[in-house]
């Protein structure tokens, strides 16, 4: 079973047993600690580590590939961006590497399922909604001639979010709903955090992993400054 992923502390409070319950039927010899495990996997990616503060705080972000096709336009090429490393002109792209808020990176997404059936004109089957196209490979993976190309193996991480967050119809995500999310995750990661507490594997916490993760990185950047020194 699929345990649900939340925009809402709210929700995610209330539902907290019912899930555990399911969880039990779909795993056996699992423990509460497995299904905190499981929740603090899902709800990671999103947070950071204040130094400052000494606490969790939203870092609810994505790095993707800001890509640029120079002569795109210009020469009016036309073949599969995809197959392009056969392509003998000597013409390459440019790209960069960019951090975006999931806001954004959601937009983006529903940007190109809309902008996939206007340049086919076509419609969306009956029953079909845009959560139906928020994996299609060649949606997602398709070039244009300048902006984002998402990490598709990234993109598999970040289904859960999507899921919940992208509307079924329309072209413009709910910016209400994603603040509701960015104020919401702490608070999620705290009450799993506390129930990791409960069952003694606060060492295993969010807040726990973070942190020294975040020691680390300091430890790297020290590191490397000495050496550039030296």
């Amino acid at each position: 079973m699929e345990i649900p992923f939340y925009l809402s502390f709210r929700e995610f409070n209330n539902d907290y047993y019912n899930n555990l319950e399911y969880w039990f039927e779909n795993n056996r010899n699992t423990n509460e600690t497995d299904f905190l495990l499981h929740l603090k996997e899902m709800y990671k990616p999103y947070l950071c580590y204040n130094f400052s503060k000494d606490k969790l705080q939203a870092d609810a972000v994505i790095e993707v590939k800001n890509c640029f096709f120079p002569y795109h336009e210009n020469f009016g090429i036309s073949f599969n961006m995809n197959h392009s490393k056969n392509f003998k002109t000597g013409i390459n792209n440019v790209s960069e590497m960019k951090t975006i808020t999931m806001m954004e990176y959601a937009q983006h997404i529903l940007d190109r399922i809309n902008l996939h059936f206007q340049k086919n004109k076509i419609s969306m089957k009956e029953n079909e909604t845009v959560l139906d196209y928020i994996n299609n490979y060649e949606i997602i993976t398709t070039k244009e001639k300048n902006g984002y190309c998402p990490n598709y193996d990234l993109h598999q991480k970040k289904l859960p979010f999507l899921k919940v967050f992208l509307p079924r119809f329309g072209s413009t995500v709910d910016m209400s709903l994603y603040r509701n999310f960015y104020f919401s995750v702490v608070r999620i990661a705290d009450f799993i955090d506390s129930k990791l507490n409960e069952v003694q594997a606060f060492d295993q916490s969010i807040y726990s992993e973070l942190k020294s993760e975040a020691m680390i990185k300091i430890h790297m950047r020290g590191q490397s400054f000495l050496t550039i020194c030296n």
